[in-house]
């Protein structure tokens, strides 16, 4: 009738499905995440081992970590054939990482310097592009939607899983390939030590991580499901502390009676903090461990982000 207002739409939840999930940390498991997925994934050098040995030259150990990641969390088997095809278009990536490319911008840096750009190799030159993770994830695996790299400090993490998010509900994307990965080098971890991780002792912790996401609908009873949130969860709608939080918490939060943040993980994920704790919640829920969890990531100079993992169908808490 005239004069009445259009009636609008609602938007989708801020919400996402996690359809598969890889941790893959370099270096010895440890022991509070033992029971969770296996997180023990080969060196940068090893790569080859997971994704055979065709592809790999010339690739930073960053981008080779994680190709790793993706290839578990698509459930792929050892050393399988790089799918072929044309890309698919409603297939997106957002990657996570701050110091994947440092060294070699820095070797590039110094060879400017020291001589002249003509001394750079042109083998370099993709590498020097800090969306290196993200287009060459994409370009491996055949994924033609839209490309993002994020690199935010110490929110990066989960600052991809929200725009991973913003994706599906903007109908960009079918499917998001979220990836977070640091390398281990000499560079990257020089550049780490001015972090507040590092000032209140915690290394920086080599290893990638991935989630594919997909849109939140009616997923299945029991299906880990992901949401942003703009403030800390710090209670449950009980009342009471979450049951597990995954991340460093935040001062004067209620300790839970599981956590597992950088102390736990023996050193700070960095830019891929955020997806390795998403993952291995994704993890405890899928596993029985509880119906919710809490995530967080960040510092008190980045900043805070938190989300929630939950299992499909239960009350939101």
């Amino acid at each position: 009738m005239r004069g009445e207002p259009a009636s609008v739409p609602s938007a989708p939840p801020a919400v996402a499905t996690v359809t598969g999930w890889s941790v893959h940390l370099v270096g010895p498991v440890p022991e509070a995440v033992g029971d969770l997925e296996p997180v023990a994934g080969c060196t940068a050098d090893d790569a080859r081992e997971i994704l055979g040995r065709k592809g790999l030259l010339y690739k930073e150990a960053a981008t080779r970590l994680a190709l790793c990641a993706v290839h578990r969390a698509l459930d792929r088997p050892p050393r399988a054939p790089r799918p072929d095809g044309p890309p698919d278009p409603r297939t997106a990536v957002v990657a996570s990482s701050n110091l994947g490319n440092t060294a070699t911008v820095r070797s590039v840096m110094a060879t400017v310097a020291a001589t002249s750009g003509r001394d750079v190799s042109p083998l370099a030159a993709p590498n020097a592009s800090s969306n290196v993770v993200a287009s060459s994830v994409a370009l491996w695996f055949r994924f033609g939607g839209p490309n993002l790299m994020l690199c935010s400090g110490a929110v990066s993490g989960l600052d991809a899983v929200a725009a991973a998010i913003r994706l599906l509900r903007t109908d960009r994307a079918d499917r998001v390939v979220v990836v977070g990965v640091e390398p281990g080098d000499e560079v990257a971890r020089a550049v780490h030590h001015s972090t507040p991780a590092a000032a209140a002792g915690f290394p920086l912790r080599e290893g990638a991580a991935c989630l594919i996401l997909e849109r939140g609908g009616s997923p299945a009873a029991g299906t880990p499901v992901v949401e942003p949130l703009a403030t800390a969860p710090v209670t449950t709608a009980e009342g009471a502390p979450p049951v597990a939080v995954f991340g460093p918490c935040p001062p004067d939060w209620p300790l839970p009676p599981r956590v597992v943040g950088p102390k736990e993980l023996e050193g700070d994920g960095y830019g891929a903090a955020g997806v390795v704790y998403t993952a291995l919640a994704a993890s405890l829920l899928a596993g029985g461990g509880t119906a919710s969890a809490a995530v967080t990531c960040g510092d008190d100079v980045d900043g805070w982000r938190f989300a929630r993992v939950r299992v499909a169908g239960e009350a939101h808490v």
